[in-house]
């Protein structure tokens, strides 16, 4: 089943596209989503749904940034009762905890992880925003919509100390590179890697601001009571690790079990008991990561390879004869993998 959305996070979609000159309600229809429900902000719609209506906008309006602009049109406010835990938390580390761990109730399909050791900008905090949807979907304005969000309300919580550094972005921008570079003030890495900001390490260990201790224990207190605790499985906590660690040494079971701070025979014991196992997840990773970096990227196949840890690109190729019983260079042009 598909994961589901607070309709606040389309919150401004119907004003920005009227103030585009767009009536938004016929692509609305064509996605099921009414405008009404818009107006509701507790009410669910599908993530896939809202990711395509935003990639839909973008050609209607001829926008490439569609998604940035978007942002514009919305506040903290769009995360419901979870924006009162983050305005409150003591510091952007904790902020960011709170987003990790009560991210779930906005949409179980939006999923925010921390490095506090960047590997590719120094010095920095990698916060990365992932969307988690079955099948090769184009998630360009949806994943430049979360990132631009996750980097207005950082800014709004660390005031005079939010720091960026770097940027990077899932896919080739859709727009110059001056643009992104523009809007987030801060550099646009080279690679499509991830929808990441690379945050300054005084930004992360900042106090937020204007923070209340009691404001930030209602407010928890009612989203337990509400909406429980995310009970991840450990099948779900290994694709996210490996999305971070394809290509490197760490992407092994040895590694991701002490990332995971288990035993690898316990990560092997808990897989088993979830009807997987680590090599099967690795695959399914690499698969699903694979079509994304040939569909959206201009990387070299060489290079994409690398990423996904494969000893060589005859590997690649081999896997994408076995997986779709196609090559890298026909998925890239368009053949749709089955």
């Amino acid at each position: 089943m598909d994961p589901l959305l607070r309709a606040s996070g389309l919150r401004g979609y119907p004003a920005l596209m009227r103030d585009m000159g767009c009536d938004p309600v016929p692509l609305l229809r064509r996605y099921h989503i009414t405008e009404a429900a818009l107006e509701r902000d507790d009410t669910l719609i599908s993530l896939r749904s809202a990711t395509h209506l935003l990639e839909a906008s973008a050609e209607v309006t001829g926008c490439g940034d569609f998604g940035l602009r978007l942002s514009s049109y919305q506040s903290i406010d769009v995360l419901g009762p979870l924006s009162v835990v983050l305005r409150n938390a003591p510091t952007i580390r904790d902020a960011l905890n709170d987003v990790m761990r009560y991210l779930f109730v906005h949409s179980p399909g939006i999923v925010v992880s921390v490095n506090e050791r960047s590997r590719l900008v120094e010095n920095t905090v990698a916060v990365s925003v992932e969307l988690h949807l079955s099948g090769p979907v184009v998630t360009r304005q949806n994943s430049d919509l979360c990132l631009a969000d996750a980097h207005n309300f950082l800014r709004l919580f660390a005031g005079d100390r939010y720091a960026l550094q770097a940027v990077s972005i899932p896919h080739e921008p859709v727009v110059g590179r001056a643009v992104y570079e523009r809007f987030f003030g801060a550099k646009l890495l080279e690679e499509p890697v991830g929808a990441t900001l690379y945050l300054a390490r005084d930004t992360f260990t900042a106090n937020v601001q204007g923070a209340n201790a009691s404001f930030h224990q209602i407010a928890e207190d009612y989203i337990f009571r509400n909406f429980g605790a995310a009970q991840g499985s450990t099948s779900d906590r290994v694709r996210q690790v490996l999305r971070q660690t394809l290509g490197t040494s760490s992407a092994d079971k040895a590694g991701v079990a002490a990332v995971l701070a288990l035993h690898p025979r316990t990560l092997q014991r808990r897989l088993c008991a979830e009807g997987t196992s680590f090599e099967i997840l690795r695959d399914d990773v690499r698969k699903q990561l694979a079509v994304h970096y040939l569909r959206n990227t201009r990387l070299s196949i060489g290079q994409i390879s690398l990423m996904l840890g494969f000893p060589a690109q005859s590997a690649l190729s081999r896997a994408c004869r076995q997986w779709f019983d196609l090559t890298p260079s026909e998925i890239r042009v368009g053949n749709r993998p089955t």
